[in-house]
Formats: C-alpha cells, sequence, structure tokens
C-alpha cells in the first residue's frame, strides 16, 4: 500500500503535537475559528500512527533510517 516515510523520531514528535492540540481543544472553551482549528491535531496523529506523510511523499521526503543490507 503505502511505504513507511516517516523516522521514528518523526512520529513520535507529530503524535505529541497532535495530542496536544487536541487537549488544548479540549480545556480551553474558547468559540470561533480558531478554537476548531486545533481539531487539525487529528492529522499528525494519524500520519504519526500510520507512519506514512502524503506531503512527504509529494515532496520527495523521507526521515526514515536507510535499511542496512
Amino acid at each position: 500500500m503505502f511505504t513507511t516515510n516517516e523516522g521514528t523520531v518523526d512520529r513520535v514528535l507529530r503524535v505529541a503535537v497532535g495530542l496536544a492540540l487536541l487537549v488544548w481543544f479540549y480545556v480551553d472553551q474558547g468559540q470561533g475559528f480558531w478554537h476548531y482549528a486545533k481539531l487539525i491535531g487529528v492529522v499528525p496523529i494519524l500520519t504519526g500512527l500510520v507512519g506514512w506523510c502524503p506531503l512527504y511523499t509529494v515532496l520527495g521526503i523521507s526521515t526514515c533510517q536507510m535499511k542496512k543490507a
């Protein structure tokens, strides 16, 4: 299906940032666009869990370690 293009550190940071945004969304009971913009935290969580980033694919980036033969 998709080849992994995110390294371990990248994946951990994505999940951490995504969780921080979602926690901030639920703790801060604000209103308006910027309050709901925090829901974008779902995207880094999903890409971090899957290990594949579509933007990395388009840009030709990979943070994975090279596999030794």
